[in-house]
């Protein structure tokens, strides 16, 4: 084969089937609500990134996802997130900053951040 003859590139793994990683995925730590942010379960998308949020405080917030969040979280009723309260009308209004994945759940459940009652209503 002479050297300006271009190789071909081996295309027998283009149409391999993915290998997706299967095991549970372990969480160690998760991340805990600080200062003023309250933990809360969402019941229904309103539309325009807002969203209704039961928190554990005992308040339902209508909450927004901050424009650096919106194309990051994806979000559907039942997720549970942390909620900051706004500093005008806090009780009624709020900014979702996180969003827990199950694994994370589990371990807030185990170490008695969320009580295992309130999430299975949704």
């Amino acid at each position: 084969m002479s050297p300006d003859m271009q190789k071909f590139k081996n295309h027998a793994k283009k149409n391999k089937p993915k290998e997706f990683n299967t095991a549970p995925e372990v969480v160690t730590r998760a991340r805990i609500p600080r200062g003023k942010e309250v933990i809360g379960i969402v019941e229904q998308r309103v539309g325009a990134n807002r969203m209704i949020i039961k928190c554990f405080d005992e308040k339902t917030r209508n909450c927004r996802i901050p424009g650096s969040l919106r194309r990051a979280l994806w979000i559907r009723p039942g997720d549970i997130v942390i909620v900051e309260p706004w500093e005008f009308e806090g009780d009624k209004k709020g900014d979702i900053i996180y969003k827990y994945t199950p694994a994370a759940v589990e371990w807030l459940k185990r170490n008695g951040f969320i009580k295992k009652e309130t999430t299975n209503e949704f």
